[in-house]
């Protein structure tokens, strides 16, 4: 299963305000790194957006005007349809949570 069907949304925890009782770390202060799960499978634009990402970054390109160069040199598409730019890469990268 590539999906967690039964996700309920994200509740921020409550600390516990008793000295040494529930939780050890802060929960505001913890970086909680979303990983397998979502809501639902990816799409067929998520994978081949990502089966290309992974291309380009195993070629050590690592800077965002030769990931977009190569992204648009693939043929692989922003989600409009257009080429990709540097400015349509951030908006994507932050609206898939990356």
């Amino acid at each position: 299963m590539d999906h967690n069907p039964n996700l309920k949304p994200w509740k921020r925890p409550e600390p516990n305000q008793v000295a040494g009782k529930g939780r050890i770390e802060n929960p505001d202060e913890v970086e909680n790194i979303v990983h397998q799960t979502r809501p639902s499978p990816p799409t067929e634009y998520e994978n081949r957006l990502g089966e290309a990402l992974m291309e380009i970054f195993d070629s050590d390109v690592n800077q965002l005007p030769e990931i977009v160069t190569s992204l648009n040199e693939m043929g692989v598409k922003s989600p409009d349809g257009k080429p990709w730019s540097e400015e349509s890469f951030r908006l994507e990268m932050r609206r898939l949570g990356a």
